[in-house]
């Protein structure tokens, strides 16, 4: 059976308790803007909802990421966290939909707005979108968590735009705050969902990190003594935990190959932060390839 390269689950138990916090001051938040007639409550309350979904999904993944591999999943399960989060993003989605429908029939048909208390819960629940962000930060920075933490910022502002809602409508009676500032909260919403999916997206596509510049890569791999160049280089994100490489090597002497792979794996392990790497040698005489130290991605891109 292939080596492990499942993690210890160190954010599953920081993700179910933001979830409890989290589903548990959504319901009252609904309730309360139920009960005073606010949109922008009751949106700020549908986005607690979808942080909910998003923490428990990722709840799930990172249990479900802790598996071994199998034959048939030779990875293991570690892309779960990365269906997700693009599950999460879907479930955004439509909230904007809704909520951005709603906020326009009311822009054209006021309703009364107890601004009051819209503004008291909107208090407490930016306090516990607070106090659930530091949970979050407190655990791993994998995608999932990352994810939910997006949502819960993204939450926070939701919950001042509320507040502001509500006191615009206590101190002033201006009730079409209420739903402006909803589309505000859709538009937080929008944003925080966008970028998510892009990186669920480019990941699914094998997509090389943001975070790492493929020609970069190249150039210091080729830097390495006793390499004459480097071709064929692919990294990409198997999961949030685990970044892949495969390389072809030129070297000058196949005899020198495993002090050469030793550099290279403690160089993309220091530098890069790239510990699953499979690379493969190859040797050509030194007089045709001695102008080729460049990796050729490179050269195609001056």
């Amino acid at each position: 059976m292939a080596e492990s390269h499942a993690h210890p689950d160190r954010g599953g138990r920081t993700l179910i308790l933001a979830l409890v916090v989290t589903l548990g001051f959504a319901a009252v938040e609904a309730f309360a803007g139920w009960l005073a007639g606010s949109l922008a409550l009751l949106g700020d309350a549908g986005h607690m909802l979808t942080d909910s979904v998003a923490l428990g999904l990722a709840a799930a993944a990172a249990r479900l990421a802790r598996r071994p591999p199998s034959f048939r999943l030779s990875y293991g399960l570690a892309r779960v966290e990365v269906l997700a989060a693009l599950a999460n993003a879907g479930f955004m989605f439509a909230l904007v939909l809704g909520l951005g429908w709603q906020a326009l029939h009311r822009l054209l048909e006021t309703q009364p707005v107890d601004g009051e208390l819209v503004a008291w819960v909107a208090a407490i629940g930016l306090l516990v979108n607070v106090a659930v962000a530091w949970i979050l930060l407190g655990g791993e920075r994998d995608l999932n968590t990352r994810a939910a933490l997006l949502h819960v910022i993204g939450d926070a502002l939701g919950s001042v735009a509320a507040l502001s809602s509500g006191l615009a409508v206590a101190w002033f009676g201006w009730t079409r705050a209420d739903p402006l500032l909803s589309l505000f909260i859709c538009g937080l919403i929008l944003f925080s969902t966008l970028r998510l999916a892009g990186e669920a997206i480019r990941t699914l596509l094998e997509g090389v990190p943001t975070e790492i510049s493929l020609p970069q890569v190249g150039r210091r791999m080729a830097g390495v003594g006793g390499v004459v160049s480097v071709h064929d280089l692919h990294i990409w994100s198997v999961s949030s935990r685990l970044v892949a490489l495969t390389a072809h090597v030129v070297v000058a002497d196949l005899s020198a190959w495993q002090s050469i792979l030793a550099d290279l794996r403690t160089l993309l392990r220091e530098e890069f932060a790239i510990e699953h790497v499979t690379l493969q040698p190859e040797v050509r005489p030194a007089s045709a390839v001695r102008l080729t130290r460049m990796p050729p991605v490179e050269a195609r891109r001056r």
